[in-house]
């Protein structure tokens, strides 16, 4: 990445509901190029799921979520809706999961649910179900750490999250592509 200004801060856009299912297909390329009009610096995609580091003058994070959710319909025409965390957000995500967490990738499936506000962890847990023996989960700031056996996937209630309301108010991400993209958030 180039060199930043004094008074920028790398941010993360996680997009919800990119490239999934057929619906709201957006290339990363295109992507890329939206941010840089609207005049975001040293952008950079990763993977197809919507996640897009950038450059910005320090902002409000809502003020910096609506406009990038304003340019992002205006230029894909779909109703945009994302979560955004600043590097120092993200580098709290990752050193404040629970112990052990993303150790056992043989054994677990571990997932980042990262909340829009104004939804809380609080609240979130008492929406998202964990079946004992099968499903943990944790609350973070801003974010639920989720894990559920892989030899008892199809018992996970995970897999229902789609269907309840909350889910509209998050994002998730596996545990890989979260360290990856603080790992990306980090070079300068």
């Amino acid at each position: 990445m180039a060199t930043q200004r004094n008074s920028d801060t790398t941010y993360l856009a996680l997009l919800r509901g990119v490239n999934v299912g057929g619906k709201n297909v957006i290339k990363m390329a295109d992507l890329r190029n939206c941010f840089e009009a609207e005049g975001f610096r040293d952008v950079v995609t990763y993977i197809q799921s919507g996640n897009v580091i950038f450059r910005s003058p320090s902002t409000g994070l809502s003020v910096l979520t609506n406009r990038i959710e304003e340019m992002l319909a205006a230029a894909f025409d779909y109703e945009a809706s994302v979560v955004l965390r600043s590097r120092k957000q993200m580098r709290a995500v990752v050193s404040e999961a629970p112990a052990e967490f993303g150790e056992r990738p043989e054994t677990y499936r571990y997932d980042t649910l990262f909340l829009k506000a104004p939804l809380t962890a609080t609240a979130a847990m008492e929406c998202i179900p964990a079946r004992p023996g099968v499903d943990e989960s944790w609350a973070g700031n801003g974010v639920l750490y989720y894990s559920r056996r892989i030899d008892q996937a199809s018992r996970s209630y995970l897999s229902r999250l789609a269907s309840m309301p909350v889910y509209q108010r998050m994002t998730v991400r596996n545990w890989n592509t979260t360290t990856r993209l603080l790992e990306l958030m980090e070079r300068d």
